[in-house]
């Protein structure tokens, strides 16, 4: 056989190799009709800016890190932590932001009476513990304990989530308390209790985990003060397809399996 025809053979056969394998990699493993493709996720550029509640730092943090690697092309700033109250406050004073995450809803109620959110929707749930410093210096071993005199306790003021959560809790319990001081977030009374400034101060139960410079103690009644947190991108977002986005993400499947993994209950 003439060379010019092997090689022309050759070819042939190496093409209707590779079409017959595009063909099979096109089609499901049972025959049929080739299953689509994933959505390709819509381009989103420039920078998203969040006020969140101080208990959802950690998990927040993760969530805007997978975020941003789904979307390389946008910035999430540095999230704004603070009391839900405090972060309200200052949204309704003008502060820009594009996404709002609170850890009551009546705290988001203020910021949709103002016009600034509309339709939030819930993402989580969260309950107290009582915090004490690594070892329990002070011997607390119930919510009755905080009555005590000779125990420093450090609360949440009574307009911040956690501190409304902690007075229902108190008063459930038949228990008073005359706190050293009242802060205006978690992050702040965690921050006493775990420094030593404090026998003990009620937080989240997802603020304890996974450190180990504090420890908790159950709450008695506490399954019933449950914290529910409604997440909304904001009327007037610099970025609102990015803050639509967000907001999604943190409703997805892989936004619940992070907020799992932190400890936050289902809203």
């Amino acid at each position: 056989m003439p060379r010019r025809l092997v090689l022309a053979t050759s070819v042939l056969a190496g093409l209707l190799v590779v079409a017959g394998c595009a063909r099979v990699a096109d089609e499901p493993a049972g025959g049929g009709v080739p299953a689509p493709s994933e959505p390709v996720a819509e381009e989103l550029t420039g920078e998203l800016t969040i006020f969140a509640a101080a208990s959802l730092g950690a998990a927040f943090d993760e969530l805007a890190e997978q975020f941003e690697a789904r979307h390389p092309q946008l910035e999430v700033l540095p999230i704004s932590y603070d009391g839900s109250s405090t972060l309200a406050t200052q949204l309704i004073e003008g502060a820009p932001a594009d996404v709002f995450a609170s850890a009551d809803e009546q705290n988001m109620q203020k910021v949709v009476d103002a016009g600034l959110a509309t339709a939030p929707e819930l993402f989580a749930s969260n309950t107290l513990v009582i915090a004490v410093p690594a070892g329990n210096p002070g011997g607390v071993a119930s919510i009755a304990d905080l009555g005590a005199d000779d125990l420093t306790v450090v609360l949440c003021a009574p307009e911040v989530p956690c501190g409304s959560a902690s007075q229902t809790l108190l008063e459930q319990n038949g228990v008073t308390v005359a706190p050293a001081s009242l802060e205006q977030n978690v992050t702040a009374v965690l921050t006493k209790v775990a420094a030593g400034e404090a026998d003990a101060g009620l937080v989240y139960a997802t603020d304890v985990r996974g450190r180990d410079d504090v420890e908790s103690v159950e709450a008695a009644r506490a399954a019933q003060v449950v914290n529910r947190y409604p997440i909304a991108a904001l009327t007037e977002a610099s970025h609102p397809a990015a803050a639509e986005a967000f907001v999604a993400f943190v409703l997805s499947d892989r936004g619940r399996a992070v907020l799992d993994a932190f400890g936050f209950g289902a809203p």
